[in-house]
């Protein structure tokens, strides 16, 4: 997912985190843990102007343990 302010959210990785780089430069601004691997495309989505992104972290890809969340986080403004 890459947002029109230049961040990528990736969270397709077994070690069960999400990150955002820098669309530009590679490099890492966040990450956070998740119950299980994020194995899907992270949406971005808007309530009354702000900005969230979510996830669902349902992991049973490359030997991970299955979930069943979804994460939701705010975008700064």
């Amino acid at each position: 997912m890459v947002t029109a302010g230049g961040l990528v959210f990736i969270a397709a990785t077994s070690d069960k985190m999400i990150r955002a780089f820098h669309k530009r430069t590679g490099k890492l601004l966040w990450e956070h843990p998740l119950p299980a691997p994020g194995f899907a495309t992270p949406s971005i989505y808007a309530v009354n102007g702000k900005q969230f992104l979510v996830i669902a972290c349902g992991g049973g890809k490359l030997g991970t343990k299955s979930g069943d969340s979804y994460v939701a986080f705010a975008l700064p403004d």
